[in-house]
């Protein structure tokens, strides 16, 4: 399940989005530069770093991320085997690097993850581990938990283990890169493979109702002739949706290990309720493209082409039915709610320890349980802390990923205040109450009605002041854009 990502691609300083982008920081009170202490155990971390004595750098692992990334927490090997498949996942192992109660196992849990500033990130581990010596960068040997899945046919897991191994990445892939290898026909036995084992995933995903929202990724970028701002739009790749099904599977495989064992942590999310499934049916109905619930919302969203605005208001709309995800540890008694109904199975967060807190935790339960060791009691004991430690921690994402779009989107229509565009109405109108709607900020002095509506070019949803109606394309100006308090407010024309 995927989500909305914004990269603004801003090297000046000194131009307003930035600045205000900075400004975030203070906000939010983001955290800082890492604490020497924290630095200083880490690289000592690395120095005395031993390599696991099982040898797996015999084995062609590869990295499949964005271009740029460098933190790269998983690698990855397929295989056929005999009817069925292997697959070889290795996962970055971060706990080697993380002494239990130090300076940095401190600093981490203050952080709780990466965050994804739109000028810039802000890493949960030192870069000496996240962009160093745990990153698991192409011919460099690292420690790794390698999961080791036998599938059938069909791409179901007939069984599955996790251990420590030494590895070495033969290649670091790009999505457009492998994705292009795919199309052209000269991808490597491995992409074929990934495309063949993701599209089965993608189907079992089908089968038992989960959902994923595929959002298109948006980069901001300066105009050259100083006029402003312009969006450009990609969107995902299938790669990336075939990769991130191996990222599921090993999250399924992870929670099933920990309920079988009587000990772990789950993500887990209710189903959405009848109200939010009624509204978000009339939504679709009102958006030109109805769900009549016959399949499930996960089969209908993947039918949704988001470069149309209508159906990219309905994925946004989707988000309703997302709510409510949280942590559940248990040890000892397995807890009655254990699913992620976004999934549709039980799932744990566990292939993203370098930009995640809690995926080392689950880690080391796993190769514990999977290995019939003791569990380290940091790890048992820290289960209770975690929930709050990461809900917390995703609601500073969040109202920085909320931000920071608000801010990008101000910054994209600057530049044009007064002028007229066309407009999908997303919501409809209601009494005014003295506080802007659609982008989440603003003052909103205005008296009267107002809805929210969604321009296509550059792709900004903000409140409009006027009487209107969902689903139906309108004509709007543009009263109001002010990068500095994120607001954006248009007017509805005759």
């Amino acid at each position: 399940m995927s989500h909305h990502r914004i990269a603004p691609n801003v090297d000046d300083s000194s131009d307003q989005l930035a600045s205000a982008l900075a400004a975030l920081r203070t906000e939010l009170e983001l955290p800082g530069e890492y604490p020497a202490d924290a630095v200083e155990e880490a690289q000592e971390a690395v120095e005395a770093l031993e390599l696991p004595a099982q040898d797996l750098r015999d084995i062609p692992f590869v990295t499949i991320d964005p271009a740029t990334s460098t933190d790269l927490d998983q690698a990855l090997f397929i295989e056929r085997a005999g009817d069925g498949y292997k697959v070889l996942y290795a996962i970055a192992d971060v706990p080697s690097f993380v002494a239990p109660g130090g300076a940095l196992d401190t600093e981490t849990r203050q952080r709780g993850q990466t965050f994804y500033a739109p000028d810039g990130r802000i890493p949960l581990h030192p870069e000496v581990i996240s962009e160093n010596a745990g990153s698991l960068l192409a011919d460099q040997d690292c420690s790794a938990f390698v999961w080791d899945f036998d599938l059938d046919g069909k791409a179901e897991i007939l069984a599955v283990t996790v251990a420590r191994a030494t590895v070495r990445s033969r290649a670091k892939l790009s999505y457009k890169g492998a994705q292009q290898q795919i199309d052209d026909g000269t991808a490597p036995p491995v992409l074929q493979l990934l495309k063949e084992v993701g599209l089965k995933r993608v189907e079992l995903e089908r089968l038992r109702g989960g959902a994923s929202l595929n959002m298109p990724e948006q980069e901001i970028v300066q105009a050259t002739d100083g006029g402003g701002y312009r969006i450009a739009a990609a969107p995902s790749l299938p790669v990336e949706d075939w990769n991130a099904q191996i990222s599921l599977m090993t999250g399924m495989a992870a929670a099933q290990m920990m309920l079988d064992g009587k000990v772990g942590i789950l993500r887990t999310m209710p189903a959405p309720d009848d109200r939010s499934l009624l509204h978000f049916k009339r939504q679709t109905t009102a958006l030109g493209k109805p769900w009549d619930g016959e399949v499930s919302y996960g089969e209908y969203l993947r039918t949704l082409d988001a470069s149309d605005p209508k159906q990219l208001a309905i994925l946004h709309s989707a988000g309703t039915l997302f709510r409510g995800a949280g942590y559940t540890p248990f040890d000892g008694d397995v807890p009655a709610n254990v699913i992620q109904a976004a999934i549709g199975a039980p799932y744990a967060h566990t292939t993203a320890p370098l930009r995640r807190l809690i995926d080392r935790f689950v880690l080391v339960i796993c190769e514990a349980l999977s290995n019939n060791q003791d569990i380290p009691a940091w790890a048992r004991e820290a289960l209770p802390s975690l929930p709050e430690i990461m809900a917390s921690s995703d609601q500073l994402a969040g109202r920085l990923e909320r931000a920071a779009l608000d801010t990008v989107e101000a910054a994209l229509v600057a530049n044009h205040i007064g002028q007229e565009f066309e407009a999908v109405v997303i919501s409809g109108s209601k009494p005014s109450n003295g506080a802007a709607r659609g982008n989440g900020n603003g003052n909103g002095n205005g008296n009267g009605p107002f809805g929210v509506v969604q321009i296509a070019d550059p792709a900004v949803t903000a409140r409009c002041d006027g009487e209107m109606e969902s689903g139906t394309k309108v004509r709007v100006r543009l009263l109001k854009a002010d990068i500095a308090s994120r607001e954006i407010r248009f007017q509805l024309l005759p």
